[in-house]
């Protein structure tokens, strides 16, 4: 059987991988015990014993954890940030083109998305390569997400009514500094970074990301349903990501961040009106 090791399994993604892994019966899972899961010796013997390791580790931990590996065979997934666009790594969103599934069933270096720049890429590079969006025109992402997200002081801090805790929602990067940005440029295939607004609500897990879109200042002048059109033919067939019907109110109860939670599933939501405005969600 496929021999898998999860390098930094006591965080809040290790767990999980863990917990989802358990129930496979085509998976042995190899853990260190918890004396020598920081054991350098220790992690790199599991490393290069294993058919795959999945890596939920900070940045730095998580190529000193790629060092490590000696051998031709070990493939990695990768969940940190630290490869998403380094050279030599496939990223991990098989639904981002069509042969996207296909490279990453065959590639040795698999680096996982993020969660912020999967809904902007699944809006942005459709439109982009359709020639909708042109690649230089400047554009806006306001996203909100759990806590978990941010580790296991955030999450004390909500969980335990301390700091950010009393706070209902938290806006953050306000800089323009979001170490998600290179990745959203690299794979949507814009020119320019967006100016991106993420945001913590008062919730542990879920998502949605907005891109607003001037359609009036858009080459030809897309329509709503001109959106809609060329987003539900680029994910038609895709095994979880789906674009709901074209929406016509002005409120739709099902765009909730937590409402796709413990599934893999990306749900996009495209409504607008008739003065060349639109809103693209990715729940």
């Amino acid at each position: 059987m496929t021999r898998v090791f999860i390098d930094g399994e006591a965080g809040t993604t290790g767990l999980q991988i863990r917990e989802r892994l358990a129930a496979r019966t085509d998976l042995t899972l190899a853990r260190l015990d918890d004396a020598r899961r920081k054991d350098r010796a220790a992690r790199a013997e599991a490393l290069n014993g294993c058919d795959v390791a999945i890596l939920c580790l900070p940045d730095a931990a998580a190529r000193e954890a790629v060092g490590l590996i000696d051998n031709d065979t070990t493939r990695v997934i990768d969940a940190s940030t630290a490869h998403r666009v380094a050279d030599g790594w496939t990223y991990g969103f098989p639904e981002m083109t069509a042969d996207q599934g296909v490279a990453i069933a065959g590639a040795r270096w698999v680096t996982n998305p993020g969660c912020y720049p999967q809904g902007f890429i699944a809006i942005v590079r459709p439109l982009v390569e359709a020639g909708v969006v042109p690649a230089d025109f400047p554009l806006t992402y306001n996203a909100v997400s759990g806590y978990s997200g941010g580790g296991k002081q955030m999450i004390a801090d909500y969980e335990g009514g301390a700091g950010a805790g009393g706070r209902p929602y938290e806006p953050y990067a306000l800089l323009q500094h979001h170490k998600h940005v290179p990745e959203m440029v690299t794979y949507a295939g814009v020119d320019h970074a967006p100016v991106f607004q993420p945001a913590v609500g008062p919730y542990a897990q879920g998502m949605v990301g907005t891109v607003p879109l001037a359609l009036w200042a858009l080459p030809g002048k897309p329509s709503p349903a001109d959106v809609h059109e060329v987003l539900t033919a680029r994910f038609q067939g895709a095994r979880f990501v789906t674009v709901a019907p074209l929406e016509a109110a002005d409120r739709n109860g099902a765009i909730a961040p937590q409402d796709l939670n413990d599934t893999n599933s990306l749900r996009l939501h495209v409504s607008g009106n008739d003065d060349g405005q639109a809103t693209v969600m990715a729940v």
